[in-house]
């Protein structure tokens, strides 16, 4: 089998790990049993080593589609031929209490008599260890030579073949006619869920429903609902169940460039995506959810370094140790290396997280509920760590490995950090040293105004010293630093368009301007930039201009309304799949765009 686009997939998931499935019936990717866990399917990153799950028909060429069943996340793949309809449901159950990690498969024949392959080929560990095999008639287990890896059950309603560590069915289905494939957890000792006769049916109807009462919560009721509900769904599916974490992509190694290096680990939850995390719940209504992350975020807060910082990103279960390493048996996605597992980041210095984390505070108080004083202490000391800190260079929003700059964003965060802060403290009258913090908030906004503007491209640098542009300052007005019609902002959108936007598409900066990622090659344009300049153009005031723009946006989604992080010259899908930032992106600049449509210039 030949790489599929990173489009053609779509994504199932039980709120502890996902799959991606593509059109073509094949699970490519998934890590087991938990988001950041050692993948067990890995083909998306090498087709011969990295293993999969295939179920197609044999011997035909179908016109091959992919949908949801309406508000959920149970994907329904078909094959249709000029004598038969094939259809392979896929789902992992979620909604009736804790399980095994189970992925079912539902294969039927909807329309003539249609003869199945299907191939199921473990690779555990990325694709490093091996495993044996123990076979009954219709179930197998995977038993991983490590043993600290988790053993896998597969069942079958039709005859399983086992050879060399591989297994294999061949079966054919009349009209109407259904078989069923269960890939689960084997723990010992315990009975499994699927060992009940009625399990597929059972529990596709409780996850079925599951997720349409979940979506039904959405109190989002404007335009482009589909894509917004879309949005949210993916968002859930990206939600670690037991910490309320999100990562901010559930894959790792996928290009920002066919053939190149920038292949990075997102199986992690950043500091970063915390207010924009809060935010999108809150406008939708998911206040529990909300209330989970910023348990979480909280629980962070009480783990501060001694100085008071804070780590740029943990662990799904709070872990703060993530160390890097490449997968150099793995070919990568159409040659694409090195394959990374961990991130390095997560030890860089980032000032920027600082604001996130306490504008996403901010916003919890003000529309969830009151924080407490034990947070609000640890909040003190990191404020205070901030006030020392401000002006140092760092790596940044884009995690730079080229040396550290003073960058705008960077430091226009700080001022957001101490902001927020000050409005929390006045709200609430929490003790505070808002003198201070009043001082360095308004000293930060001087430096940035004296030493961050260039007169001469009459725009905001990407840092100080720069020359160039980046995208990341379009969020400037989206968190309050600056007016959306301010004059220095709106001369700053033109040049942005002037320099960074392709046809409404948005690269986050010049790469051959100055090289200050510290990496070879390009990369495509950024979906969550793009979406971020639509909702200035529409704070802006250009609202039919914003409207039409994010329209085009939302044809660049996959067929099922799914973004990767990145969009190449061809429009093909680049980078970590389904990326998060990009939804919550979408989200808020529908949100700011249909309130505006809608009359309402302040809601």
């Amino acid at each position: 089998m030949a790489y599929q686009p990173i489009e053609d997939y779509g994504i199932i998931g039980d709120l502890h790990s996902v799959a991606l499935v593509g059109k073509n019936g094949s699970i490519d990717f998934m890590c087991f049993p938990y988001f950041d866990s050692p993948s067990i399917f890995a083909a998306l990153l090498d087709d011969e080593k990295g293993g999969r799950f295939s179920i197609h028909p044999v011997g035909k060429n179908p016109n091959r589609k992919q949908i949801y069943l309406p508000d959920s996340n149970i994907l329904l793949t078909r094959f249709l031929f000029k004598n038969g309809l094939a259809e392979i449901s896929d789902f992992m159950p979620v909604g009736e209490g804790e399980h095994a990690h189970d992925l079912v498969r539902r294969v039927k024949s909807v329309r003539g008599d249609i003869t199945f392959r299907m191939l199921c080929q473990p690779r555990f560990d990325y694709a490093r260890t091996g495993h044996k095999v123990e076979a009954k008639d219709k179930e197998v287990l995977f038993i991983p030579e490590n043993e600290n890896l988790a053993a896998l059950r597969l069942r079958s309603s039709v005859p399983l073949s086992v050879e060399n560590g591989e297994v294999t069915a061949e079966f054919k289905l009349s009209s109407g006619e259904i078989a069923s494939f269960i890939l689960e957890q084997a723990i010992e000792g315990e009975q499994s869920p699927s060992d009940a006769p009625d399990y597929e049916t059972r529990f596709f109807k409780s996850t079925l429903n599951f997720w349409r009462n979940w979506i039904g919560r959405s109190k989002y009721n404007g335009r482009w609902g589909d894509m917004v509900n879309r949005s949210a769904l993916i968002l859930k599916l990206l939600t670690f169940k037991p910490t309320g974490a999100l990562v901010a992509a559930p894959t790792f190694g996928l290009p920002e460039e066919i053939g190149g290096e920038r292949n990075w680990d997102y199986r992690f939850t950043w500091i970063r995506d915390a207010s924009f995390t809060l935010y999108a719940l809150i406008r939708l209504g998911y206040t529990d959810e909300a209330a989970k992350f910023m348990n979480w975020i909280e629980d962070r807060c009480n783990e501060l370094e001694p100085d008071g910082s804070l780590q740029v990103m943990y662990g799904v279960d709070g872990r703060h140790d993530l160390p890097e390493e490449t997968l150099s048996h793995l070919e990568g996605y159409r040659k694409s290396s090195p394959i990374r597992i961990g991130n390095d980041a997560a030890k860089q210095l980032q000032l920027d997280i600082y604001g996130e984390l306490m504008d996403s505070v901010y916003l919890y108080n003000k529309y969830g509920d009151p924080i407490s004083y034990d947070l609000w202490k640890n909040l003190v000391r990191l404020l205070d760590w901030v006030c020392k800190n401000w002006n140092q260079p760092d790596e940044g929003i884009w995690e730079v490995r080229g040396g550290k700059h003073e960058f705008l964003y960077s430091r226009a965060m700080c001022w957001v950090a101490l902001d927020r802060g000050i409005r929390l403290a006045r709200k609430r009258s929490f003790p505070s040293p808002l003198n201070q913090w009043l001082e360095c908030r308004d000293a930060i906004y001087r430096d940035i105004m004296k030493n961050f503007w260039n007169e001469k491209r009459q725009a905001f640098m990407q840092h100080k010293g720069a020359n160039a542009l980046d995208a990341s300052n379009l969020l400037l007005p989206l968190v309050r630093f600056i007016s959306p019609v301010d004059p220095r902002w709106l001369s700053t959108l033109k040049a942005i368009e002037e320099n960074l936007i392709y046809d409404s598409l948005v690269y986050r900066y010049r790469i051959g301007q100055q090289s200050i990622d510290g990496l070879l090659g390009e990369e495509g344009t950024f979906n969550m930039c793009t979406f971020w300049y639509v909702e200035c153009l529409s704070r802006a005031g250009e609202l039919q201009k914003a409207r039409f723009y994010f329209e085009k946006m939302l044809g660049y989604a996959n067929h099922l309304g799914i973004y990767s992080e990145e969009l190449g010259p061809c429009a093909e899908h680049l980078g970590n799949f389904p990326q998060a930032f990009t939804h919550l992106a979408l989200i808020s600049a529908a949100y700011d765009i249909n309130r505006r449509l809608s009359g309402d210039r302040f809601g």
